[in-house]
């Protein structure tokens, strides 16, 4: 459960509320006045090595004149996230305890900032809940790395702190592992994709692959640690694996069939056997992953597995019955288990789908309530650490509404009200979006999904009670021309 401490209550204050400038998420309180602060490329920033460099970059400052000064102060009120801001008309001071919580001064900075200039503020500032997500499927369609960079910028924009980044599935392995070559020899690489909507039965042959190096996704951390954001990454067993059985057919149920990459989108019915050389397997690929990504969590899936081949197998009926379980149906509980008790004594922690709730859950692991509010609730209800991801709120591969101008998705009904007008429980770590990418085949499309829905589930995370959908509508309109400077494919906001 996390620490009443790390959530706070107070309401916001806004003075000038119609003049306020369109800040999101919302700051706690947010005083302004008359007038603005012009700073020429001559003004300068007096910060801590590496937020100076950001406010170089996101405002042009290259002068060493009076302009902004943060600095870290040891104020505990602020938290390990929360920042204060004065802009008048001597300069930009912002102070934090934290270099997270300078940087999120940045942020906002690069919110306000205006035609070489500034309004006059007054800011204090902190988050609601401590886990504020964005998740990123990267195995159903490869995304350049130029594109996780953008990403997770555009992320550190809304303050949002965590990417979890979804790197294997049945249709592609996107993570290099030098002791298992094949991975992304074979496992990277699929000779299709469905065309149209996956209930359509109807694929292409045209090639779809890729991957990142572990030098590469090294590179992403510490772009995305400059900027605030940790990311999780997640290696999905012992489902979604028929990748990796198509590389190592060892792997699977029937070692002697060699399955292609799944072209197909929806669940594959081959998962991991219950060999101790595969859990061996799986553990190798997770000491490589630690060493790139240094979040205190991985995420080790455990959704929407299949039990068909266990049941069916010898083996797996045996691996059961040695080890206490009811029958070889139980077997996901033990797979995830296994795999958070190696994690554990790299220092690690698990993340988790919430199917684990009936399996049992591993000490200490974070649950993903995916499936629908009445899983997030019975996670709060059973005591866990949750992270509300409820698919009917921020499933933001979902399409905004039915109308025949929206692209082609999974499904459709999530209009920018639903998603801002979701409530995680207060007990929570906090609340994550998701962007699955069956029906994201480029990153344009990836965006459109994204925003500016991504923006609301930011002020869930960040913002106080209580919201007010009509000024956060305001606000977004106000928003808008900052994505068009960034250049973001963004889908234009429905009328209300």
């Amino acid at each position: 459960m996390r620490d009443d401490a790390q959530q706070t209550t107070a309401a916001t204050t806004t003075e000038n509320t119609e003049g306020a400038p369109p800040l999101i998420p919302r700051p706690e309180t947010l005083r302004t006045r008359p007038g603005r602060l012009a700073l020429g490329p001559e003004a300068g920033v007096q910060a801590p090595d590496g937020v100076a460099e950001l406010v170089r970059d996101y405002l042009g400052l290259t002068g060493s004149g009076p302009g902004i000064e943060l600095t870290l102060r040891d104020d505990q009120s602020l938290g390990d996230e929360g920042y204060r801001l004065v802009i008048d008309e001597d300069g930009a001071r912002g102070t934090a305890a934290t270099l997270t919580g300078l940087g999120w001064a940045v942020q906002t900075l690069r919110q306000l900032w205006r035609d070489g200039g500034l309004p006059l503020v007054e800011i204090e500032d902190r988050p609601r809940y401590r886990w504020r997500g964005s998740h990123l499927d990267v195995a159903r369609h490869w995304f350049p790395l130029s594109f996780l960079r953008r990403y997770v910028d555009l992320m550190a924009l809304y303050k949002l702190n965590t990417l979890h980044l979804h790197l294997t599935d049945d249709q592609g392995w996107r993570f290099e592992v030098a002791r298992y070559p094949l991975l992304t020899e074979i496992g990277a690489h699929r000779t299709g994709t469905p065309v149209g909507h996956a209930r359509d039965g109807r694929n292409n042959s045209v090639p779809h692959g890729g991957f990142y190096t572990q030098g590469e996704l090294r590179e992403l951390v510490a772009h995305a640690a400059a900027r605030g954001v940790r990311i999780m990454p997640e290696i999905d067993a012992p489902g979604h694996m028929q990748a990796a059985i198509s590389a190592y057919p060892w792997l699977g149920n029937d070692p002697e069939r060699q399955l292609p990459v799944r072209i197909e989108w929806g669940i594959s019915r081959h998962v991991l056997n219950a060999r101790e050389r595969t859990v061996e397997f799986v553990t190798d690929v997770l000491d490589e992953l630690v060493d790139v990504f240094p979040f205190e969590y991985v995420h080790i899936g455990g959704d929407e597995v299949p039990t068909h081949e266990w049941v069916a197998s010898a083996e797996a009926r045996e691996r059961a019955a040695a080890e206490g379980l009811a029958g070889p149906e139980r077997l996901l509980g033990w797979w995830s288990g296994r795999l958070a008790d190696h994690l554990a004594k790299r220092g690690r922690r698990v993340g988790v789908w919430d199917e684990l709730i009936e399996e049992g859950v591993p000490e200490g692991a974070a649950v993903f309530a995916w499936q629908n509010v009445e899983r997030v609730a019975l996670a709060e209800r059973s005591g866990l650490d949750l992270v509300a991801a409820p698919e009917e709120h921020t499933y933001l591969n979902y399409a905004e509404s039915e109308g025949p101008d929206e692209p082609l998705a999974i499904g459709a009904g999530l209009p920018l009200e639903k998603v801002y007008g979701y409530r995680p429980p207060a007990t929570a770590l906090g609340v994550q979006a998701q962007l699955w990418s069956e029906y994201l085949p480029t990153t344009a499309l990836a965006e459109w999904q994204a925003f500016p829905r991504l923006g609301a589930v930011a002020e869930i995370g960040w913002s106080a009670e209580p919201r007010d959908l009509a000024d956060f509508r305001r606000r977004l309109a106000g928003h808008l021309p900052l994505l068009d400077a960034l250049g973001v494919h963004y889908r234009p906001p429905s009328a209300p």
